[in-house]
């Protein structure tokens, strides 16, 4: 169905090829991944199949490259979009309407296929990926992850002989990527659909894979074989492969049920010399004092939070004025381009919307699931005019400190009666389904969404009261789209910029840039980096200005394990020096190895609070690979397990 031959692409002033020797072939009914680092040309590979590459990014393509007896170097993407359907690792550049439902049947108008047919499928992707909630939401009211399932829907109402997906599952929840890989699987188990599919977090995909293709490094030739042959060789992998490589185990577990049957005598091995297992952070040599973290910290009465806040009897009831004809929107609903309205229509004043004053508190507005509920409250783009030094209250011991906080949009409510503290050298991960009110929560403590009820504390002052320049030494966000951030040519632009805009000494961002990512040039544009590559600038821009509160928000989208694994190194150090750090993620994983603490919200309310060992082993969703494989004993991590049978 799919065959490279001997295929190199070398892009318009490159001065090497970024994939070269390609030559493998996918045949029809097989689902499989293309796997390797950052950076190595993944997206490129994939583009080619559909004929993006080279039509529409330019450069040169020398080989061949055939799809269903096509060559793509004589057919345009156009000629190819009744074989092809393509979902790309940024959902925001997919859309072409402004609904759910106008989205999921736009493909199938283009094809000019009969409007019965249209609605039916339309119906069944709806029920498929579990959008029928969503269906006259618009697409600019969707959370990243909700807006993830609707850019694989577009593509699979079409019903497309060959899927091409970068990234497929990267902004959604666990459930949520379960449920799409269930489909995806379907669709090549039951109708013979051909998939081939890039994505980082191989602990969610490779069970189910027929195949793997791997990109060792840029430049280098595939390799091709089995899932388990592959992840032998691999210089990436997830963390069970990574386990059955530590145990010695032959074949190496691809699934936690494999190696759960194979687990006893390391369980053993385990519990009778081994210490118990420390809360995320990989083991206790990263928890002493030095971090500043303490295990109470944000837990005792003395930070206003309640034990049972939100949980009353009525805790499983939405209000009754939350459910009316709109009830069906998530709680943290995104805000498009009209974010920037005023309630009476009218645009608020140009200079709060520009990104140079925008990037001072480490997020632009108008894109991101963080910067969602901006427009929650009149004047939200007004918020600090009038008000230029920061409104600075009494002395807190905590970084951040929220209070009854209750966030309203219409009668969607967002967040209701939250109640966290995050102390000076703490890491907090938040946890939810997609639409949980993750993204929402932190835009409050960076000052983007005024409560409509309760109080936010960031570094002593009230967020949504203080002014950008002010704001920006106090707390930092990493919103989602790291392009929101990025606007300048290149890479060592965004970094002057930065240098700049921090007061930092000139080189501080570049170094930053240079441990995160090494190897990427000066005058690379943003824009020609990877997804993960992107996100990682977007990260070391922020902490130019070493705030003490810093925000992420999925901060490992597009990262493969190396990168995550320097991205989580260079967190534990800002963490030991004090610097609290909040991250809203899917990836159970990152919690895992970094958090002190989970929170778990639904439908904007906290359901859990508690150390990353308790909350994570207690829920099936959200607890890592070694943690299933080893449960009942509370271990988190490989780098545990290897420590602890040193």
């Amino acid at each position: 169905m799919i065959r490279f031959e001997n295929v190199s692409v070398t892009y318009d002033g490159a001065d090497a090829p970024t994939v070269r020797g390609v030559d493998f072939e996918v045949p029809e009914g097989e689902l499989v991944l293309l796997a390797g680092p950052s950076g190595v040309g993944k997206s490129t590979v994939l583009g080619a199949v559909g004929g993006l590459v080279p039509h529409f990014t330019g450069g040169t393509l020398s080989g061949r490259v055939t799809v269903a007896g096509r060559d793509t170097r004589t057919h345009k993407p156009r000629e190819l979009a009744d074989v092809v359907g393509t979902v790309g690792q940024d959902p925001l550049s997919h859309f072409v309407t402004d609904t759910v439902e106008d989205e999921l049947a736009y493909g199938m108008e283009s094809l000019g296929l009969e409007p019965d047919v249209m609605r039916r499928r339309v119906e069944e992707t709806l029920d498929l990926l579990g959008l029928a909630p969503l269906r006259d939401r618009p697409i600019a009211t969707l959370s990243g992850g909700q807006r993830q399932r609707v850019a694989i829907g577009s593509v699979l109402t079409a019903h497309p002989a060959v899927l091409v997906l970068d990234e497929p599952t990267s902004a959604l929840d666990p459930a949520a990527a379960e449920e799409v890989l269930a489909v995806l699987q379907r669709l090549v188990h039951d109708l013979g659909t051909t998939v081939l599919l890039a994505e980082h977090r191989l602990e969610r995909v490779v069970q189910y894979a027929d195949r793997v293709v791997l990109l060792p490094s840029p430049g280098a030739a595939p390799v091709l074989g089995t899932p388990a042959e592959v992840m032998a060789v691999s210089p990436v992998f997830p963390p069970v492969v990574e386990l059955g490589r530590l145990a010695g185990w032959t074949p190496l577990p691809l699934t936690i049920r494999d190696a759960r049957r194979r687990a006893g005598p390391l369980r053993e091995r385990l519990s009778g010399g081994g210490r118990g297992a420390g809360g995320g952070r990989g083991s206790e040599s990263d928890q002493g004092p030095e971090s500043g973290w303490r295990p109470d910290a944000g837990r005792g009465p003395e930070n206003g939070r309640k034990p049972d806040v939100g949980r009353g009897p009525e805790s499983d009831r939405e209000p009754q004025d939350t459910r009316g004809p709109e009830s069906d929107r998530g709680p943290e609903a995104d805000r498009g381009p009209e974010d920037d309205r005023e309630p009476d229509g009218t645009r608020g004043p140009e200079d709060t919307r520009r990104p140079d004053v925008m990037r001072r508190v480490g997020v632009s507005v108008g894109r991101g699931a963080g910067v969602a509920a901006a427009a929650a409250s009149a004047g939200s783009r007004r918020w600090w005019r009038g008000r230029r030094s920061a409104a600075v209250l009494a002395a807190s011991p905590y970084a951040a400190e929220v209070r009854g906080l209750g966030v309203r949009r219409g009668r969607v409510v967002a967040l209701r009666g939250v109640d966290l503290a995050v102390s000076p050298g703490e890491t907090v991960a938040l946890m939810g389904r997609n639409g949980a009110g993750k993204s929402t929560l932190l835009g409050a403590l960076v000052g983007l969404v005024e409560p409509s009820a309760g109080s936010v504390r960031t570094g002593g002052t009230v967020p949504h009261r203080t002014a950008p320049r002010d704001l920006v030494r106090r707390v930092g966000l990493v919103p989602q789209e790291p392009r929101d951030l990025l606007y300048a040519d290149t890479v060592a632009a965004e970094c002057r910029t930065a240098d700049r805009d921090a007061d930092a000494a000139p080189g501080t961002c570049r170094a930053l840039v240079s441990r995160l990512l090494p190897g990427i040039g000066d005058e690379t544009h943003p824009r020609d980096l990877s997804e993960g590559q992107r996100l990682t600038l977007a990260l070391a821009v922020v902490l130019t200005a070493r705030p003490p509160l810093l925000l992420l928000d999925e901060p490992t989208r597009g990262l493969d394990y190396g990168a995550k694994s320097r991205l989580v190194a260079l967190l534990r150090a800002l963490a030991a020096e004090g610097h609290a750090i909040v991250l809203a993620t899917h990836d159970v994983e990152l919690a895992a190895e970094l958090a002190h603490r989970v929170v778990l919200l639904a439908e904007g309310e906290v359901i859990a609070d508690g150390p990353t060992t308790d909350v994570a082993v207690a829920s099936p969703s959200f607890a890592p690979q070694v943690a299933k494989v080893l449960a009942p004993q509370k271990w988190l991590t490989v780098a545990q397990v290897r420590e602890a049978l040193a």
